[in-house]
């Protein structure tokens, strides 16, 4: 089951079709017992719907933030080291990698993510930005998982090379969280040949391709989850997007008037415009 978050309310897809379950409130899919039978009942009360468009959604996150977990593949780790050798922090990105704790930061909220077929943002001070591919977990109040969506974490790598100490700058500002299109709900863990596939294009050409397994992450879900929840408490969810391991070449920086098309199946394929 997949679900939308839309300005008329969240539409359901289940097989081929899509039905409008009115009234339903967004943070209440985060905050169920038994969030099969709430959607359940609102199946019972949905409208059939002829045709859906899904270029034309809402993101799908209200009261929830976004988090991230950073060095889970070890592709990631060596760009990482790279980027940062000037800075004598490379260190830092190979012990994260082998420690028992695991890098988790502040991503995004609501205002400042965006979804398919709407415009991410590359920040103004930075010259070699790139978007970050990524599984990302739906988490309900309670630290459990119950489903996935698509995730693009925009990173200016020059402000985080520089020093990682900058790296909320490199990671948190407008637009630089795209998450969608919808959110596949279920309770099966994805089997580790599920891949992610990313293709930037700009002027009608493929200019970088790249794919990865999310059986090459270092850490499972879980472990990432009952980290992220010690100390800290989400009344509303959360969502967790899992790490990259697809960096695209140092010399590659996107540019406004690129197209990020990021692929997860079966939870879908979410697009975005750089501006």
């Amino acid at each position: 089951m997949r679900i939308y978050r839309t300005a008329k309310g969240i539409v359901v897809e289940e097989g081929n079709t899509y039905k409008l379950a009115p009234g339903g409130q967004w943070d209440s899919l985060f905050q169920q017992d038994d969030l099969p039978a709430y959607l359940a009942g609102l199946l019972e009360r949905a409208l059939p719907l002829d045709a859906f468009n899904l270029d034309k959604l809402l993101p799908p996150i209200d009261g929830q933030e976004v988090w991230a977990a950073g060095v889970t593949y070890f592709r990631s780790r060596t760009a990482r080291m790279e980027e940062s050798s000037q800075a004598g922090g490379q260190s830092f990105y190979d012990r994260v990698y082998e420690a028992d704790r695991p890098e988790l930061f502040f991503k995004s909220t609501a205002h400042r993510t965006v979804t398919h077929n709407q415009t991410v943002a590359i920040r103004r001070d930075s010259s070699w930005s790139v978007p970050e591919p990524e599984l990302a977990l739906v988490v309900d109040s309670r630290a459990r998982l119950i489903g996935y969506t698509v995730g693009n974490d925009m990173s200016a790598r020059d402000i985080e090379g520089a020093n990682p100490l900058y790296l909320p700058q490199a990671k948190v500002y407008d637009r630089s969280c795209s998450l969608g299109p919808g959110l596949l709900i279920t309770s099966e863990p994805l089997p580790g040949s599920t891949d992610i596939q990313l293709t930037i294009r700009r002027q009608e050409e493929d200019i970088f391709t790249g794919a990865t397994r999310i059986s090459e992450m270092k850490r499972s879900p879980e472990e990432l989850i009952e980290y992220l929840f010690r100390q800290n408490s989400f009344p509303r969810g959360c969502f967790l997007l899992t790490g990259t391991g697809i960096v695209p070449p140092n010399n590659l920086s996107i540019r406004p008037g690129d197209t990020i098309r990021i692929s997860i199946e079966p939870i879908g394929t979410l697009i975005n415009q750089v501006e």
